[in-house]
C-alpha cells in the first residue's frame, strides 16, 4: 500500500488500525495480547524500552496493567508519535511514559540501561536481526529479558509466490526472518532462557474476525474517516494474507530471552 505523505504508517492507516485494534494499538490482540506477550515476567517497578511504540496503547497497558516503572517508547516516525503522546495524555502517565523519535540503527542509549526490552510487531522491520539482538544485548542490564511479539516467516527460503504477494500488498518494509533465525541471533549475543511460541493458530481465527469487522459496519464507520477506497485496500490485503496464515509461512510469534546476570 502506498504511503501518505512519505511515512509507512500515515494518518489514514493509523485511524484504520486503531478501528480494528483499538486506541492507541496498532497490532492485533490489543491489551490482552500484550498481557500474553508479556505472561511470566515481572514487568512491576521496571525501567523499559519499547522499540517501535507506535501509537502509544501499548505502553499505557504495560504501565496501567503490568506496573511498569517507566517506559521509553520509540519511533521513528512523527505521525505515530504524535499520536503516542496524544494517546499517553489522555491516560495521565506523562510522568511514566516518554517517546522518542530516533533514526533506524544502533540504540541511543548506554550501555545496561533498561530492565526489559520490550517489542509488539514492530521489529519486523528491522531486517539485520543478528545487530538488533547486539543493540538489545547492549542496554539490557544483566539478568534482563527481551520480551517480543514479532511477524516472522515459517522458513529461511525465498517466500512463496503467495507470500510475496502478501508481503508487496503490506507495503510496509517487512523485514522477516524465521524462528530459526531468531534463535541463532539470540544465540550468538550470548541470550539465554530463549522461548519461541507460536501465535499462528490464535491469528488464523482473530484475522477472519477482523476481516469480517472490515467488510461490516465498522469498515463502513472507519470509510467515514479514511475513505472507502482505503478499506477496501485494506480488505484486499486481509484477503491476501489469510491463505499464508493458513499454511503457516506468516507466523506471528512470542519471542522471549534473558541476558545473563553477570554475577551467576
Amino acid at each position: 500500500m502506498e504511503a501518505d505523505g512519505g511515512e509507512l504508517y500515515h494518518p489514514r492507516l493509523v485511524t484504520m488500525l486503531e478501528t480494528l485494534w483499538g486506541e492507541g494499538f496498532l497490532s492485533p490482540g490489543g491489551p490482552d495480547e500484550v498481557g500474553r506477550t508479556v505472561a511470566g515476567v515481572d514487568f512491576a517497578g521496571r525501567n523499559v524500552l519499547d522499540i517501535g511504540c507506535g501509537a502509544g496503547g501499548i505502553d499505557v497497558a504495560l504501565v496501567r496493567a503490568h506496573g511498569a516503572g517507566y517506559v521509553t517508547g520509540l519511533d521513528v516516525e512523527d505521525t505515530v508519535l504524535t499520536r503516542a503522546r496524544e494517546v499517553i495524555v489522555a491516560a495521565g502517565l506523562v510522568d511514566r511514559i516518554g517517546c522518542v523519535k530516533v533514526a533506524p540503527g544502533p540504540l541511543p542509549f548506554p550501555p545496561a540501561t533498561f530492565d526489559i526490552v520490550f517489542s509488539k510487531d514492530s521489529i519486523v522491520h528491522i531486517p539485520d536481526k543478528h545487530a538488533l539482538m547486539r543493540e538489545v544485548g547492549r542496554v539490557l542490564r544483566p539478568g534482563g529479558w527481551f520480551v517480543a511479539s514479532d511477524w516472522l516467516i515459517g522458513h529461511d527460503g525465498s517466500p512463496s509466490a503467495e507470500m510475496a504477494a502478501y508481503i508487496a500488498a503490506e507495503g510496509l518494509d517487512f523485514g522477516m526472518a524465521s524462528p530459526a533465525r531468531y534463535r541463532t541471533a539470540m544465540e550468538a549475543n550470548g541470550f539465554t532462557d530463549i522461548a519461541i511460541t507460536s501465535r499462528n493458530a490464535w491469528y488464523r481465527e482473530t484475522a477472519r474476525a477482523e476481516l469480517a469487522r472490515l467488510k461490516g459496519p465498522e469498515g463502513a464507520e472507519a470509510a467515514g474517516a479514511v475513505g472507502q477506497d482505503f478499506v477496501d485496500a485494506n480488505i484486499a490485503i486481509w484477503e491476501r494474507m489469510i491463505p499464508v496464515l493458513d499454511t503457516g509461512e506468516h507466523c506471528p510469534t512470542h519471542l522471549r530471552a534473558r541476558k545473563p546476570d553477570a554475577s551467576l
